[in-house]
């Protein structure tokens, strides 16, 4: 008995609006962050890279202790800092546009949905009233 209401409960969960919504947000969100991503990575950084002279910062670091046989590296990666940096502010910039393009788009939208429609002619006059208006015509003569 108890699993049937529990089962029942989670039906309910599931299908209420704003987890659905949600759900969508999140495999959109995934799908928005892959073409982000290619936009910086595969079109904007390498147009950095011919500005800075080819120079790759996630390569920059200050070692601190050389590798040897026994012993890795130690060193701080202030590059890979600078190229996260970098990264988190073209990503910033084009969601910014994306968002402002959609915002414009919503906008145009709306105006259009708000222009008040063209005034319908005044419906035409009935009879009695045509008639009564030329008997009050006539009596004024």
């Amino acid at each position: 008995m108890e699993k049937k209401g529990l089962i029942r409960e989670f039906k309910a969960f599931i299908s209420r609006g704003n987890v659905v919504d949600m759900a969508v947000g999140v495999i959109i969100g995934s799908a928005f962050t892959k073409i982000v991503n290619s936009l910086v990575n595969d079109v904007f950084m390498p147009a950095l890279s011919v500005v800075t002279g080819g120079v790759n910062f996630a390569d920059l670091k200050y070692v601190i202790t050389p590798a040897t046989e026994e012993v890795a590296e130690v060193a701080i990666k202030y590059g890979m800092f600078i190229q996260n940096i970098i990264d988190f502010l073209l990503i910033a910039i084009v969601v910014f546009a994306m968002v402002k393009f959609i915002n414009k788009l919503r906008d145009a939208k709306k105006k259009e949905e708000e222009k008040p429609a063209e005034p319908a002619a005044p419906p035409p006059t009935p009879e009695d009233i045509l008639l009564l208006r030329e008997i009050r015509d006539s009596l004024k003569k």
